[in-house]
């Protein structure tokens, strides 16, 4: 059975910093590419950044020079270092990865970041 498990979500006060964690147990082959989404209510999941298998990693505009993704392949493990967060960074975090043989993609259940102004 595949299992994403997310930690490191919570409450944080604006310009604070928070580190995401997510484990992967269960996914068969090698992982591809790690990433994290985010989604707010009423709004579509969108790619935060993402790593692949060689480390080229890319983030989008809102989180670029803020956030940083890493990975440990041995441990089937994605990171997100946030810094200098923002009331706009408040979501649920998802974390994904990619079976790099098959293509399935697999997604944490989420863990809640909230920035307070």
């Amino acid at each position: 059975q595949v299992q994403l498990v997310e930690s490191g979500g919570g409450l944080v006060q604006a310009g604070g910093s928070l580190r995401l964690s997510c484990a992967a147990s269960g996914i068969p082959g090698r992982i591809g590419a790690m990433a994290w989404y985010r989604q707010v209510p009423e709004k579509a999941r969108e790619l935060v950044a993402q790593i692949e298998i060689g480390g080229s990693s890319n983030y989008s505009n809102s989180v670029k020079g803020r956030f940083t993704i890493s990975r440990d392949n041995a441990k089937k493990s994605v990171y997100l270092e946030m810094n200098s967060l923002t009331p706009d960074d408040t979501a649920v975090y998802y974390c994904s990865m990619k079976n790099d043989w098959s293509g399935a993609r697999y997604w944490g259940e989420g863990t809640q970041v909230t920035v307070s102004s």
